[in-house]
């Protein structure tokens, strides 16, 4: 399987970090020795003091596709799910400023949580999802579906002409506004619409 993430899709999330708002998706790709495994804590990297935690809506692939029309694209998953894209901000920025890919700030071990799922049935309308993240029981980031810049559908069509996209892949939607440093003994939990999907301890 592979994670495709999509970024700067949340107007919010652009200015919180000063972005140029892009004109199609941003697109980068984790390897799956970057998804930590159920259970296990977080531990930030020996490489970076600044981790950032980023919520997102995912979408796991249930066949395989390509050049997938958006009007066709709901028959390419049936299951929603939440998730953290772990970025060392600090490594990121270097690499921002030099013009050089990010995967060494968001592709690393353990950089991707991917929390339970649900059936894409039980929500009355895909394009209104609310999620949010929680760091040692306080709300930090809240999301909804509806201030994507791409819905879901859009982003599996674009992706789709890029990218083969087979049974058991996972995209990565974007992530709102809220972005900040873990520490060392934080605790992280998600939640789609109040159902808790996956509880995360920092080491």
């Amino acid at each position: 399987m592979k994670i495709i993430c999509i970024g700067r899709n949340y107007a919010s999330h652009i200015a919180e970090l000063q972005n140029e708002r892009p004109d199609e998706p941003v697109i980068f790709l984790k390897p799956d020795t970057a998804v930590l495994p159920k259970q296990f804590p977080f531990v930030i990297p020996e490489f970076t003091d600044d981790v950032h935690h980023e919520v997102e809506l995912l979408v796991k692939i249930n066949k395989v596709g390509k050049y997938i029309d958006a009007r066709f694209a709901h028959k390419y998953y049936d299951e929603i799910g939440i998730g953290i894209d772990f970025t060392a901000r600090d490594v990121q920025q270097k690499l921002k400023d030099k013009g050089l890919p990010w995967e060494k700030a968001k592709a690393f071990d353990g950089s991707a949580v991917i929390g339970d799922f649900l059936s894409k049935k039980v929500f009355s309308s895909l394009e209104s999802i609310t999620f949010e993240l929680t760091k040692n029981g306080k709300t930090v980031q809240k999301g909804d579906s509806a201030h994507m810049l791409w819905k879901i559908d859009e982003i599996i069509s674009y992706v789709s002409q890029y990218f083969t996209l087979r049974t058991g892949d996972i995209i990565f939607t974007g992530t709102p506004s809220g972005v900040a440093k873990v520490a060392s003994g934080d605790v992280l939990e998600g939640f789609i619409e109040e159902k808790k999907l996956f509880r995360i301890q920092i080491k």
